[in-house]
């Protein structure tokens, strides 16, 4: 099967966030003389986007960005830690630490050699100037920005990826999601997409317990973007 287009998910697949945004919060509250287990709060963090974007999937409330998202998953978070170190200008600032997440060192060039002979599209949750900031930051290659903001839709709501194979002009039998998330992939995959499983074992750190292996029959399992690439060449 020759697919003609590759979508990425990002948080975890593409980037490290865990590493990038727990250093974020040490550069950021450090300074007031606080002093937390910094990956812990990180995590912390993280732990709230699932069920912010669940309230929106719910219809619990309406359609809004990640990047709200996560001023609002911030605040909570101080307020549960008791840290009121910070003004509202400092956590705008803080909260755009999403926007400059390290990748994984084999994505820049993993996505340049998976370029080079079809689509390559982000398909995330991150919104666009999100993934605009990421990509400049990181130096990702993409041929389209797609994802929730374009569909104002949360994965894994189908609407998220129907909708941003459609932006390109692809049925989805035409398109593989490449995933470290078994999650996605089964969400994806019920849909019709091809799908590629990407090892990132450490994504929540050296204990992690999760997506350490494909969990589904997925099309490709690779251990990186430039293994994924050679296995498709």
């Amino acid at each position: 099967m020759t697919w003609k287009a590759l979508m990425f998910d990002v948080f975890g697949t593409v980037v490290d966030w865990r590493t990038t945004v727990a250093r974020e919060l040490r550069g950021a509250l450090a300074p007031h003389g606080i002093d937390r287990d910094w990956n812990v709060l990180a995590d912390g963090w993280r732990e709230l986007y699932q069920p912010a974007m669940e309230r929106v999937r719910s219809g619990g409330r309406g359609f809004a960005i990640l990047d709200e998202l996560h001023r609002e998953n911030l605040d909570e978070l101080l307020e549960r830690e008791g840290i009121h170190a910070l003004d509202g200008d400092g956590r705008a600032r803080l909260n755009l630490c999403w926007h400059r997440l390290d990748p994984w060192p084999d994505s820049p060039a993993g996505l340049l050699e998976l370029g080079a002979g079809r689509v390559c599209a982000s398909c995330s949750n991150g919104n666009i100037a999100l993934m605009v900031n990421l990509s400049r930051h990181g130096k990702l290659r993409w041929d389209a920005i797609l994802g929730a903001e374009l569909t104002r839709a949360y994965k894994p709501d189908p609407a998220c990826y129907l909708g941003s194979a459609a932006a390109i002009g692809l049925e989805p039998g035409e398109v593989m999601m490449v995933a470290a998330h078994n999650g996605d992939l089964k969400a994806a995959g019920e849909l019709g997409f091809g799908t590629a499983f990407v090892r990132r074992p450490t994504e929540h750190g050296p204990e992690q317990t999760t997506d350490l292996t494909p969990e589904g029959d997925w099309d490709l399992e690779a251990d990186d973007l430039i293994d994924l690439s050679r296995k498709l060449s």
